[in-house]
């Protein structure tokens, strides 16, 4: 925690209530949906949620491990992981890279990308159950907020730009 955090929480004297904190509300829908969405993909195609998520990214350009790691957030053993298992399954494939020998570029295969076709329907079906009960505008609100909070958190870690 940065000693700028520290002192804001020091001033504020507010005590916490974990169903008042923001930090665990986001963590538990997210595992609640997690949850939900990981049930379908592992019962209807063996997947589990890290596989799919790799899928996903791959089905938009081929990238290397890291280059996932970097976009989904997921850390460097589940990334590994999950593409050891998509190429033991034959839905992806590794080939070198051209500026770095010990980095690989991932792609989906053929198998991949049919199997990533059957699921993006369904992946779509369930956001949109999900948000359902929400006005549009709200959607886009909230897609706008978790950006900033991505990128404030980002900002914090030291990870993002000032």
């Amino acid at each position: 925690m940065t000693a700028n955090v520290a002192r804001i929480n020091q001033t504020k004297g507010e005590s916490l209530v974990l169903d008042d904190y923001l930090p665990y509300r986001l963590s538990v829908a997210s595992n609640a949906v997690s949850k939900l969405i990981a049930r379908a993909y592992e019962d209807r195609f063996g997947l589990s949620i890290p596989q799919w998520r790799l899928m996903a990214v791959l089905a938009e350009q081929p990238l290397t491990q890291q280059a996932i790691v970097t976009r989904t957030a997921m850390d460097k053993v589940t990334v590994s992981r999950a593409a050891r298992g998509l190429a033991m399954r034959h839905l992806v494939g590794r080939t070198a890279h051209a500026d770095d020998g010990r980095s690989h570029h991932l792609a989906l295969t053929l198998e991949g990308q049919r199997l990533h076709t059957e699921i993006a329907p369904l992946a779509l079906a369930y956001e949109a159950a999900l948000l359902s009960g929400l006005a549009p505008a709200d959607v886009a609100l909230m897609k706008r907020l978790l950006l900033r909070l991505e990128a404030a958190a980002a900002r914090l870690s030291g990870e993002g730009g000032a």
